[in-house]
């Protein structure tokens, strides 16, 4: 049972710390509410989990190539930044109107978190680095079908956390003024454009 806990956690640790997908998860939930910012953040867990079979097949070497990072900072840098200045362009739309219409698609929001995380290298480096070496240290003690049952904990430690920023995020639009909004999205994009930029110059240190 602590184990379970223990796995359950670690998903949480994995998911939690600030970075390009947390920040779009929440100004989507600022902007569409808790729906949008719940199937993003399920989006990003399917990403999770395809890189997390990946490493469990032993096709962490060939992510952990030279010319597959390149081309991931690369894709990085031009998703977060365009995703990034897109939503500065429409901070102005943002509105305390809990009864107003969607203007987004859930199938967009699914896509949209899915292919942030899919091409966001601190995702790749989170799962080769940490799931990798779990995995590594795991599979002395448990045999395959218990390393899968651990997996699926730390899978649930996502999830939970993503629920969570799903509820924050759309919280917050019921208690802060529309102004008040604005600045968190503001602080949302200007990160991921700063992640995006990161990623441009470790593909240009990459390249060069």
């Amino acid at each position: 049972m602590n184990s379970i806990f223990a796995y359950i956690f670690l998903g949480i640790s994995l998911a939690a710390p600030v970075g390009p997908v947390n920040a779009a998860q929440l100004d989507t939930g600022i902007k569409n509410g808790f729906f949008h910012a719940w199937i993003f953040g399920f989006g990003a867990l399917t990403a999770d989990v395809l890189y997390m079979v990946m490493v469990y097949l032993g096709l962490g070497q060939f992510i952990d190539s030279m010319l597959v990072k390149t081309i991931l900072w690369s894709f990085g840098c031009f998703v977060l930044t365009y995703t990034g200045v897109e939503n500065l362009l429409t901070l102005h739309k943002i509105k305390i109107d809990l009864k107003s219409s969607k203007r987004v698609r859930l199938r967009q929001s699914v896509m949209s978190g899915f292919f942030m995380s899919l091409l966001n290298p601190l995702t790749v480096l989170f799962w080769l680095g940490i799931y990798g070496s779990v995995l590594a240290e795991s599979s002395k003690s448990f045999t395959g079908n218990q390393l899968f049952f651990y997996s699926l904990f730390i899978i649930i430690g996502i999830l939970l956390w993503d629920t969570f920023m799903a509820f924050a995020s759309s919280g917050a639009r019921r208690f802060l003024s529309a102004t008040f909004l604005k600045i968190i999205s503001l602080v949302s994009s200007l990160s991921m454009i700063g992640f995006g930029i990161y990623f441009g110059i470790q593909a240009f240190h990459a390249l060069f």
